[in-house]
C-alpha cells in the first residue's frame, strides 16, 4: 500500500492556520485543558518523566509491566476542524498508474493536502475528524487531537492512494452526503471540504443548499474546488479525434476536442464562476485548487492569506 511522504509535510510545520473568530471557543496559541481527567476521555499513554506529578500514573500497568507509564486524557481544544473529501471516481482524474505528489491526480492532490492540516492542527493541539463520500457517506472519524488519531487518520487516507480505486465505478453525490455530515456535527467547526463539485444527483442550487446547511449551524466552511485546469477547463488537447470516458458512468463518446473547445471552456467557466459567486454570497471560503500547481502552490498561499485576514 502506498504511504504518505510525511517529508512533504514538514514546511508546513511552523505556520499557524488562523480561523475565523466565529468558532466558538477559539484561541491562538498552543493551549491544554487545566482539567485533565475531568469531562474528558482517556486518549493514549506516554513514558513517565522521572519528576513529574505521579497524579496520572497508571498503576495497574504499571502492576502489569513494572514500567510507569502516565495517561493522557483527549483535551479540551481550540478548534474543531472537520475534513471532508470527495473520494469518488472523478477524483482519480487523471487516471495513472504512477500517480505521486509531483504528478497528481485530483485524489491524491487532497489526501497530502488533509495531511498537511492535521499534521497542523495535531501541532496546535486542535482536534480533527475526516469524513470520506461518494454516492454515500463512506468514513466519519470522530474529532481528536491525539498522536494516536492522527495516525489513525493518516492510515485512512493511505487507503486512497491505490489506483484501483480509479477504476471502481464511485458516483457522486455531494449533496445528500453533506446534509448527512451536517446533522452529525454537533460542535461547531471548521470544516474543510476537497470535491471537484461534479454532482450526479443534481443541480448546483441542490448542492448550495447543503452549504448553507453548514452555515446555518455557524460552521466556518472551506471549499477547495479540486480541478485540473490544464485538461478539466482548457481542455488542452491534441487536435485529433479522442474517446472520453465518464469514470463515474462509464458511458463513451468520440469527438475532437477542438471543435467543441470554445462552447466547453464557456460552459464550464460560467459553471466554475457560479459557485465562486455563490460562495461569496453565503460567506464560504472558495479557493481554486489547480492540482497542477501541486499542493504546495495552493495551500501555502492560502494559509499565508489566512494569517493576513485574522
Amino acid at each position: 500500500m502506498r504511504t504518505i511522504d510525511r517529508e512533504k509535510l514538514q514546511p508546513f510545520n511552523s505556520l499557524e492556520f488562523l480561523a475565523a473568530q466565529v468558532v466558538e471557543g477559539f484561541i491562538t496559541g498552543l493551549h491544554k485543558s487545566p482539567f485533565h481527567g475531568f469531562s474528558v476521555e482517556f486518549a493514549e499513554h506516554r513514558l513517565y518523566n522521572p519528576g513529574e506529578s505521579t497524579r496520572f500514573v497508571d498503576w495497574k500497568l504499571y502492576g502489569r509491566t513494572d514500567k510507569m507509564f502516565v495517561k493522557r486524557f483527549e483535551e479540551e481544544t481550540n478548534l474543531r476542524c472537520r475534513i471532508i473529501i470527495d473520494r469518488s471516481s472523478s477524483m482519480y482524474f487523471p487516471l495513472r498508474d504512477k500517480a505521486d505528489i509531483s504528478n497528481p491526480n485530483k485524489l491524491l492532490f487532497s489526501v497530502y493536502a488533509a495531511a498537511v492540516l492535521i499534521n497542523l492542527m495535531k501541532k496546535q493541539r486542535d482536534a480533527v475528524g475526516v469524513s470520506l463520500f461518494s454516492e454515500k457517506l463512506d468514513l466519519h472519524t470522530q474529532a481528536r487531537s491525539s498522536s494516536v488519531h492522527q495516525r489513525y487518520l493518516f492510515t485512512e487516507l493511505e487507503k486512497l492512494l491505490d489506483p484501483k480505486g480509479g477504476k471502481e465505478q464511485k458516483p457522486t453525490n455531494v449533496t445528500a452526503s453533506l446534509h448527512l455530515i451536517v446533522e452529525m456535527l454537533h460542535k461547531r467547526s471548521l470544516v474543510i471540504i476537497f470535491s471537484d463539485m461534479m454532482d450526479d444527483s443534481g443541480s448546483i442550487d441542490e448542492m448550495f443548499s447543503a452549504l448553507q446547511h453548514l452555515k446555518h449551524y455557524k460552521h466556518e466552511v472551506i471549499l477547495f474546488h479540486v480541478v485540473d485546469k490544464k485538461l478539466e477547463e482548457d481542455l488542452d488537447l491534441d487536435d485529433r479525434p479522442f474517446k472520453f470516458v465518464d469514470m463515474e458512468s462509464g458511458e463513451t463518446i468520440k469527438l475532437n476536442p477542438v471543435e467543441v473547445r470554445e462552447k466547453y471552456q464557456k460552459a464550464f467557466s460560467e459553471v466554475r464562476k457560479e459557485l465562486e459567486v455563490r460562495c461569496g454570497r453565503y460567506k464560504i471560503d472558495y479557493v481554486e485548487a489547480d492540482i497542477n500547481k501541486g499542493f504546495e502552490g495552493i495551500l501555502l498561499p492560502y494559509l499565508f492569506k489566512r494569517e493576513k485576514l485574522y
